[in-house]
C-alpha cells in the first residue's frame, strides 16, 4: 500500500501556522488565514485567472500598457508644461506596472483616473483617453491574470504533504 498524501492549498507568501501543518485542516488553515487578514488581493479575487481567459487578460495589459508609452511619448515629443509632463512621466510608470501586473486594481484604478483627467482637460485625443480609461478600470475589476506578479505574490500555491511512515 502507498503512502497517503494530502494536498493543502494555501496562499504564497505569509504562512498562517507554525511547524505542525501536518495535523492542522485545510479549513482551518483558510479560516485562520482569513481572521488574520491575509493579503489584500487573495480578498478581492477568488482566483486569478488561467488558460484563455489568463491570455486575454495579458493581452488587454500589453496594449493598455504600450497605448500609455505611446501617448506619452508623443506628449513629452513637444514642448509642453510641466504638469504635463509629470502626468506622461506617472503613465509611463503606469505602463510598467501593468506590464507586469503588479498592483493591477490599484494601477487600473489610477489610469481610469488619468485618462478622466485626460478627456476633461482636453490634453489628447478624447477617445484614446476613453478606451484607455476604459481598460484600466476593466483590468482593476477582473484583475490581473494567472500570468501576473499579482498572482505570484497574492495567488494559491500548491503544497503537497506527506504522511510521516516510518
Amino acid at each position: 500500500m502507498h503512502s497517503l498524501q494530502r494536498v493543502i492549498e494555501i496562499p504564497f507568501s505569509g504562512l498562517p501556522f507554525g511547524s505542525g501543518a501536518s495535523l492542522v485542516s485545510p479549513s482551518t488553515i483558510l479560516e485562520t488565514w482569513l481572521e488574520d487578514g491575509g493579503p489584500f488581493l487573495r480578498r478581492l479575487y477568488s482566483t486569478f485567472a488561467r488558460g484563455w481567459p489568463g491570455a486575454g487578460l495579458l493581452l488587454m495589459r500589453i496594449v493598455a500598457a504600450t497605448a500609455l508609452v505611446n501617448q506619452a511619448v508623443l506628449t513629452l515629443q513637444v514642448d509642453v508644461p510641466i504638469k504635463q509632463a509629470t502626468w506622461a512621466i506617472l503613465a509611463v510608470g503606469t505602463a510598467v506596472l501593468l506590464l507586469l501586473g503588479l498592483w493591477t486594481p490599484v494601477v487600473g484604478a489610477f489610469l481610469a483616473l488619468l485618462e478622466t483627467w485626460n478627456v476633461c482637460s482636453h490634453a489628447l485625443d478624447p477617445w484614446v483617453a476613453i478606451l484607455l480609461g476604459t481598460l484600466g478600470l476593466a483590468l482593476a475589476l477582473l484583475g490581473p491574470g494567472a500570468w501576473s506578479c499579482d498572482a505570484r505574490f497574492f495567488g494559491w500555491k500548491r503544497i503537497d504533504l506527506r504522511s510521516r511512515q516510518s
